[in-house]
């Protein structure tokens, strides 16, 4: 056991568990909608329900938010500062220990992007920007439509499959992986090691749990080291050659960035697909109407993302003391932000529970956040999610789930682990979409 994981955990996961586990024996609806069955397979009815009284309800150490306006407020407000501070002050010795020995480069401790505010979030995001603006996304779509064929032409033909390990994980992982010029050969490591790791974007989970990310992390870190030492030496033309290069951030950043990079490229868009999937199946009028007006498939992939997005919630802490929302919050307060609740509020969403891919306003869902921590990668997720589910139904039209497909044990990012399918037969000659 190293003590440098053993005091993060106490302080980021092991208290909070422990209040939890309180609340819900108590039956505590946020302790219900974040740490239970219930929670990970339909937490809307538990958000509706913590909705219903009004303003940022408060579950102890932390106040939530479900209304838009308001979610949507709190991400742009810099009086909010990004992620969640330990819960218990670490002593002197203990924070110099951390300093000394850090924990590997992850997605939830700083330096990531994702919990760090400015000026260090803006000095460690501009180096990346250049990769994701809309005229490099657009460069990407023909490699997308390459991609995608390939695993659709892998998938057999009017039999059985897994659709989240044999193509849902498989266009994000191989698309994330040739722009950090990592070889093909390792995306079957990367995918085990994203599993692994996935947890740390919840809070309160379990000491194994947390041990088994941090291992995980340690692997990722040391493959990292050795990729970027490679690439000083000889450079491609992927993301992490322009950054070695560039000599703006220290190598532990660069691997920091290649770690949330990797994250946020992946885990986004396999939920998506996976969960457009089982929309599509389960609201056959929708496919149809998809299948007549092929057009609409960019605003159907909007309306996955507000119906039921990828990543539950967010967290932010006061920076100051402020009032938002009719409530009052002293410096230091932790808000949970659940975009989830956000992107089903009646108040901006008519009929929000209803799945319509022609709803005029999807698009203004949160599922990507928002203000200067909105999704890097949120065009390339979009893009990637339209080929993936329009190809897969155009190339299988007869496509069906054979048995329910099985829940990841994941609060924030919501998805599926399987996905058992009979495809059906394949439609001959079927041409990509271009």
């Amino acid at each position: 056991m190293k003590p440098q994981y053993a005091y993060r955990w106490v302080n980021n996961h092991g208290v909070i568990r422990l209040f939890k586990k309180a609340l819900l024996r108590r039956g505590d609806v946020f302790a219900r909608l974040n740490c239970s069955a219930e929670g990970i397979e339909n937490p809307y009815a538990l958000i509706e329900e913590m909705r219903g009284t009004g303003g940022l309800p408060r579950t102890f150490p932390v106040w939530t938010a479900f209304d838009h306006e308001i979610v949507r407020d709190i991400l742009r407000d810099n009086r909010f500062g990004a992620g969640v501070p330990t819960v218990l002050g670490m002593p002197r010795l203990v924070r110099r220990l951390l300093v000394r020995r850090p924990v590997p480069p992850n997605p939830v401790d700083a330096p990531s992007m994702l919990v760090i505010d400015q000026p260090e979030h803006t000095r460690m995001r501009k180096p990346v920007t250049a990769a994701f603006t809309p005229r490099a996304v657009a460069r990407l779509s023909d490699r997308i439509e390459t991609v995608t064929d390939e695993l659709l032409a892998a998938l057999p033909d009017d039999g059985p499959a897994d659709l989240m390990a044999q193509y849902a994980a498989q266009v994000p992982i191989a698309i994330i992986s040739e722009m950090l010029g990592f070889p093909d050969s390792d995306r079957e490591m990367f995918l085990r090691w994203g599993d692994e790791i996935s947890p740390l974007f919840d809070i309160g989970i379990s000491w194994q749990t947390h041990q088994r990310a941090m291992e995980s992390s340690e692997r990722l870190h040391r493959y990292l080291l050795e990729h970027v030492e490679r690439l000083r030496v000889e450079p491609g033309d992927d993301i992490l050659s322009s950054l070695v290069t560039a000599g703006d951030l220290s190598t532990y950043e660069l691997c920091a960035s290649a770690t949330l990079l990797m994250a946020a490229g992946f885990e986004t868009t396999v939920n998506l697909i996976g969960k457009g999937v089982i929309w599509l199946l389960r609201h056959p009028d929708q496919l149809d109407r998809l299948r007549v007006e092929p057009e609409l498939w960019p605003n159907a992939v909007e309306e996955i993302l507000r119906i039921d997005p990828p990543v539950q919630t967010t967290g932010r802490t006061t920076r100051t003391t402020l009032e938002i929302g009719g409530t009052r919050l002293h410096k230091g307060s932790i808000v949970m932000l659940s975009l989830a609740g956000a992107n089903r509020d009646p108040a901006v969403f008519t009929d929000p529970d209803r799945f319509d891919i022609t709803r005029e306003n999807a698009k203004n869902h949160l599922s990507f956040s928002s203000g200067i921590h909105v999704c890097l990668g949120a065009g390339l997720a979009r893009m990637e999610a339209v080929h993936a589910l329009r190809a897969l139904f155009e190339a299988f039209p007869d496509l069906r789930l054979t048995d329910p497909p099985t829940r990841r044990p994941l609060f924030t990012l919501h998805g599926y682990k399987h996905l058992p399918v009979h495809t059906g037969p394949r439609v001959r000659g079927h041409q990509p979409i271009g």
